[in-house]
C-alpha cells in the first residue's frame, strides 16, 4: 500500500516538473484602435465623411486639431456644431498631388491661421422720464421717474424698434444689445402731466458705448398750485375793501350833518329851542 502511494506521488511530481519546464508564451499585445489616414484629393485638401455617432470633439481628437481650427476650415458649422451623416468636413489644406518642382528646400507649411471675425458690437441706451418738480428741465437727484408713460426707440434704417412702459422709482429704462446706428427716441407722458422738455430726440449710438437721455414733465396739479394760492386771498381783500368803503361813506354822511345850519336843524326838530 505504501509502495503504491509512493509510485503515484512520483508520477505527479514528474508531471509537475515537466509542465513547469515548458517555455512561457506571452499573450499577444492588445491592438490599439487604428484610424485610416485620409488621402488628399488632387488639389491637396483632406476631407472626412461624417459617420454615425460622430461629434465635433471626436473628429478633432481624431485629426489632432482644435475646435477653432475645425470651425476655421468649415465655416458653415453652427454654434452647436451640428453634424449630418454623410457630409464632408474639410480637415486640412495641402499642396497639389503633382506640385511643380522648385529649386531649394521646400518651406515648412504653417498651420492654418484663424481669421478674426469683425466685431460689429452692440450699444445701450438708457432713458429717463422724470418728474420735473421745479420745472427747470434738468433732471436732479431728488426728482423721481414718472410711471404710466411710454418710451419708444427706433433705428432709422429699421434694424431695431421697441417700446417700453415707464415705471416708478429712480432708475432709467435701458434698451440693451442695440445695433450701432442712428436712433429716433420719443416719449409719451401721462395725461395729467405737461412736458418741460422736448419729447423727441435723435442720436447716433456707437458700438460698445452707452447713451443716456432725459425727458422731463411736470404734474398739472403742481403747475396750477401757485395761482390758486395767490387767488385764495382775494375774497379777504374784497371784504376788507368793502368795510373801508362803508366806513368812508359813514364818515362823509356824518360830516355833512355837522355842516348843516342850526336853523335848519331846529326846523327839522333835531335841535330843541
Amino acid at each position: 500500500m505504501k509502495l503504491r502511494l509512493i509510485i503515484i506521488a512520483s508520477i505527479f511530481i514528474t508531471l509537475l516538473i515537466f509542465v513547469l519546464s515548458l517555455p512561457a508564451q506571452a499573450a499577444p499585445a492588445a491592438q490599439g484602435v487604428q484610424y485610416a489616414t485620409d488621402t488628399p484629393n488632387p488639389n491637396g485638401n483632406i476631407y472626412y465623411q461624417v459617420q454615425p455617432n460622430d461629434t465635433c470633439l471626436r473628429i478633432e481628437y481624431l485629426y489632432g486639431i482644435t475646435d477653432a481650427q475645425l470651425r476655421q476650415l468649415n465655416t458653415k458649422l453652427d454654434p452647436n456644431c451640428t453634424l449630418t451623416i454623410g457630409n464632408l468636413l474639410l480637415m486640412g489644406v495641402g499642396a497639389s498631388s503633382n506640385p511643380t518642382p522648385t529649386l531649394g528646400p521646400s518651406p515648412t507649411p504653417l498651420p492654418p491661421t484663424i481669421t478674426p471675425t469683425p466685431f460689429n458690437g452692440t450699444t445701450q441706451i438708457c432713458i429717463s422720464l422724470f418728474n420735473d418738480l421745479n420745472g427747470n428741465g434738468i433732471h436732479e437727484t431728488t426728482e423721481p421717474m414718472i410711471p404710466g408713460g411710454a418710451i419708444s426707440v427706433t433705428e432709422k434704417t429699421g434694424k431695431y424698434s421697441k417700446t417700453l412702459p415707464t415705471l416708478a422709482g429712480t432708475d432709467p429704462i435701458c434698451f440693451t444689445d442695440l445695433p450701432e446706428g442712428d436712433y429716433e427716441i420719443s416719449v409719451a407722458i401721462p395725461d395729467n402731466y405737461n412736458p418741460t422738455t422736448a419729447l423727441t430726440y435723435t442720436l447716433h449710438a456707437n458700438a460698445g458705448n452707452s447713451a443716456y437721455v432725459d425727458f422731463g414733465a411736470q404734474s398739472k396739479d403742481t403747475t396750477i398750485a401757485q395761482p390758486e394760492n395767490e387767488t385764495s386771498t382775494s375774497p379777504l381783500l374784497g371784504i376788507f375793501g368793502g368795510i373801508l368803503l362803508l366806513g368812508g361813506i359813514g364818515l362823509g354822511w356824518y360830516g355833512l350833518r355837522l355842516r348843516r345850519p342850526a336853523s335848519k336843524l331846529k326846523e327839522s326838530g333835531l335841535l330843541k329851542k
